[in-house]
């Protein structure tokens, strides 16, 4: 089969790889029909995340059902499925908890020696406890079937990043961070009933897409002035909830200053950079809270699916560029230089 792998750093290929094969009773293997490229993948594109030459890459994808291990109950050939991006067993401690990223027999797909998403297909470890099955009619539904895709990270992690700032009815909610993450907060600060919803963020194409998903303000500024507009904005006294979704320094000591005092941040911005621009001291003074991490999705699909396939939210405009498998380097190149927010890929 063809599957992207990844060499160097801006070294990504889309190669011939073996077929995936049943290891374990409890394996499926699954024909990708949607994947995509994730903004945390440009890590190791930019030598940021180290990877070993030939690994494959890409952790958002679904698809078909094409063969299940012996031990595999709840799924059979032909189903149509997402997975999340982190494979886990369903029973253990930790996913018991709904913390699913922390299993204890838990894995990220691409890891060495396992299949990446953005390939023709993939052995899934765990099939019962990781894959989350959709309804048969959706695969002819190309809109749909691009909407259900940000279940397998985007939504989901989001969600999480707006559940750990405790975004509630009636909230005013700040987003750090105008990538396809924060965007989604937007649309998960929406869904969980805030009244106010301040984007921060320099792309217009990006902020246009804040406001149809629910976004009262955009604030265009760095900084300072970033942190002096929202302060303008909620009267002195910041966000009660802020989603921070970058992971640098900066987008996290702007994401301290524009909260209120009492209110909590939810990070979900894979953290980089030099430090963490926390000032426990002021945290502590101003009574802020810091709930996120690694966002367990497989927990949040159920919740999340049923208003998706409504049309309640509609995640999918934050793919606003579609490439074949063999364009995937090329996918890379255009979220690098920001000229793409999110890479639909379909194999």
């Amino acid at each position: 089969m063809r599957a992207t792998v990844i060499h160097a750093p801006h070294d990504i290929r889309v190669e011939e790889v073996p077929d995936p094969e049943i290891q374990q009773p409890t394996d499926a293997i699954l024909r990708v029909l949607r994947a995509c490229i994730c903004g945390s993948d440009l890590w190791a594109y930019r030598g940021e995340a180290a990877r070993q030459p030939g690994q494959r890459i890409g952790h958002e994808f679904l698809g078909v059902i094409e063969e299940t291990g012996s031990a595999v109950s709840g799924f059979a050939a032909g189903d149509l499925v997402v997975a999340p991006f982190m494979w886990s067993d369903g029973v253990c401690d930790f996913c018991a908890e709904g913390l699913t990223t922390s299993c204890e027999h838990g894995g990220f797909w691409g890891a060495v020696g396992h299949d990446g998403g953005q390939g023709e297909a993939v052995r899934v470890p765990y099939a019962d406890g990781t894959l989350v099955k959709l309804p048969a009619e959706a695969a002819s539904d190309d809109h749909l079937l691009t909407a259900l895709l940000t279940l397998s990270d985007v939504l989901g992690t989001g969600h999480h990043a707006a559940l750990g700032a405790g975004v509630r009815p009636g909230a005013t909610v700040a987003v750090v961070g105008d990538g396809a993450v924060g965007l989604c907060g937007v649309l998960a600060a929406k869904r969980l009933g805030a009244e106010r919803i301040i984007a921060l963020g320099r792309h217009q194409v990006r902020t246009d897409i804040a406001r149809r998903f629910g976004a009262t303000d955009v604030v265009a500024d760095r900084g300072e002035a970033a942190v002096a507009a929202v302060r303008e904005l909620t009267g002195g006294q910041g966000a009660h909830a802020v989603i921070e979704a970058v992971g640098t320094e900066q987008s996290m000591r702007t994401a301290v200053e524009i909260t209120r005092d009492g209110g909590a941040i939810g990070f979900v911005g894979v953290p980089h950079g030099s430090g963490t621009g926390l000032d426990l001291g002021v945290m502590f003074d101003r009574n802020i809270a810091l709930r996120g991490g690694v966002a367990p999705v497989r927990t949040y699909i159920p919740q999340l699916l049923p208003d998706v396939l409504d049309g309640t939210i509609d995640p999918s405009p934050v793919f606003d560029l579609t490439v074949g498998l063999e364009g995937v380097p090329d996918g890379y190149k255009a979220m690098d230089e920001r000229t793409a927010l999110k890479v639909l890929v379909q194999p």
